[in-house]
């Protein structure tokens, strides 16, 4: 599933299509991740460590339940 069509406010974990903006904290492969909302072409998540990083919207990822 593509990112931009996931709820806000929902876990998800990263399949591929790991783009990030320049200086940003890297984000790996099956990482699972608080997605909170899209913001431009880059979505506003947090890490398992609460740190913010930011995944591009048409990133191809998998809900968690």
């Amino acid at each position: 599933m593509k990112l931009y069509n996931v709820p806000n406010n929902t876990k998800i974990n990263v399949l591929e299509n790991i783009l990030i903006p320049p200086g940003a904290i890297y984000i790996k492969r099956n990482e699972e991740l608080m997605f909170y909302h899209i913001d431009g072409m880059y979505s506003y998540c947090k890490n398992k460590n609460g740190n913010v990083v930011h995944l591009v919207a048409w990133a191809d990822v998998k809900i968690i339940n």
